[in-house]
């Protein structure tokens, strides 16, 4: 099943949404997934998006989108907090492979920023690299504790916020995309129950982000 290659990031926004959408409903088209779609992208990849996301294995992009080869650009770590290497991926997607859109996609239960609440509120660590994971989430935790909240879901979505927020202050190639119009940066929350990605934050789609706001 082959697809025209997707031209703005709203389009390519929509299309993620829409994948998403039939994987809730129980609705799934598979595309791209066969060997012609094989055959096709072999000589090169031009995906539609890039996805950022936590490594939790149930979070498996393409299956949650309902997308397939060659559609999504993905980065993946714990709680997906980045460094070099994850920043260059993220700009070889954009800059190079041409893709409109970076996702940031959290979740909730995230285990990443439940060790760090702990790391934060009960003076527990964790040995070997599993803590710069904590000390790469532990400013949005205490973002959360500073405003006074303390559900679940507020830690996740503010972590996400800094995340993107992180990757256009990073980044000088994302941001110009954005300021240019030729990319957009959402973050997205999935839930693990229903099998929903929910809207958090949205960088360089205007309507999308007045809807938010609304």
């Amino acid at each position: 099943m082959t697809e025209v290659q997707i031209a703005t990031p709203r389009d390519a926004y929509e299309m993620l949404l829409a994948g998403n959408q039939r994987f809730v409903t129980g609705t799934p088209e598979h595309p791209n997934q066969d060997a012609a779609r094989r055959t096709e992208v072999a000589p090169a990849q031009s995906p539609f998006a890039v996805l950022f996301g936590c490594s939790d294995s149930r979070l498996a992009a393409e299956i949650i989108f309902d997308r397939g080869l060659g559609d999504l650009f993905v980065v993946r770590t714990a709680g997906h907090v980045m460094g070099p290497e994850v920043l260059g991926s993220i700009e070889y997607g954009v800059s190079v492979l041409g893709a409109p859109l970076v996702v940031v996609l959290g979740h909730d239960a995230c285990g990443a920023v439940a060790a760090t609440r702990s790391a934060v509120e009960d003076g527990t660590t964790a040995g070997g690299y599993v803590r710069d994971v904590i000390e790469r989430v532990t400013p949005s935790v205490l973002a959360v504790r500073a405003a006074g909240r303390t559900e679940d879901q507020d830690f996740i979505a503010e972590h996400i916020r800094h995340t993107v927020d992180l990757l256009l202050d990073r980044s000088r190639v994302l941001a110009e995309a954005v300021d240019a119009r030729r990319a957009a940066v959402v973050g997205l929350s999935y839930r693990l129950a229903d099998g929903t990605a929910q809207l958090v934050t949205v960088r360089g789609l205007d309507d999308v982000a007045a809807d938010l706001a609304s």
